[in-house]
């Protein structure tokens, strides 16, 4: 669209501007929403891996307990029977 004073070519021009500039806001704001919802997402990745390693520790300081005093029994046993039979 032409227009020949040069105030309404002006006024026209800032029209088209803030039109853009709202456009960019609303794209900011709708890339701004998912931003976050992916950040919260992380988090709560971040916290259940913590939990599952922290679940995985105390599952293995359990097989630590259990297991160690069962191979020193092993191994007591069969130092027995070596010094027994032979």
């Amino acid at each position: 669209m032409m227009v020949d004073d040069p105030d309404a070519q002006i006024l026209q021009t800032l029209r088209e501007i803030r039109e853009g500039q709202r456009e960019i806001a609303a794209l900011l704001s709708a890339q701004r929403s998912l931003v976050e919802e992916q950040v919260k997402r992380s988090r709560d990745s971040i916290g259940e891996s913590i939990n599952l390693q922290k679940l995985a520790l105390k599952r293995q300081r359990t097989i630590t307990l259990i297991a160690v005093p069962g191979i020193f029994a092993c191994i007591a046993a069969i130092a027995y029977l070596v010094i027994r039979y032979f």
